[in-house]
């Protein structure tokens, strides 16, 4: 479920398009869990359902919280990758990183820097 402040449909490559302004969506995943995602700006393809967030990015998974400048939920590969400013903050820690990857299928999370000799840094409260 996807809903925005605006929108606009456009056609690329026999594919409509939605770009939306001030998103909120939310997915809900075979167990009935729910991720709600908020963001300034959001592009969907009705084709294969891909959507891509940018800026401003909040999601909220029970009491977890991610804030980045970009989502891109690939249906074809069925990943996630949440990047550009990453912050987690769970119950016990923030984690800041480059990058976090979901798959879909296996609910595998990797977080992982751009540059291998950065370090990723996780703050315990």
């Amino acid at each position: 479920e996807i809903k925005s402040g605006s929108s606009e449909v456009i056609y690329e490559n026999n594919s409509e398009i939605v770009i939306m302004k001030n998103v909120s969506a939310i997915f809900t995943d075979n167990k009935n869990n729910r991720i709600l995602i908020t963001s300034d700006f959001a592009r969907f393809n009705s084709s294969n359902y891909d959507s891509f967030f940018r800026e401003n990015i909040k999601i909220k998974y029970e009491d977890h919280i991610i804030t980045s400048n970009k989502i891109d939920f690939n249906f074809n590969k069925n990943t996630i990758l949440i990047y550009e400013n990453v912050i987690y903050k769970g119950v016990k820690q923030h984690i800041i990183t480059d990058n976090i990857k979901i798959n879909l299928i296996t609910n595998h999370v990797e977080f992982y820097m751009n540059n291998e000799n950065e370090k990723i840094r996780i703050i315990s409260r």
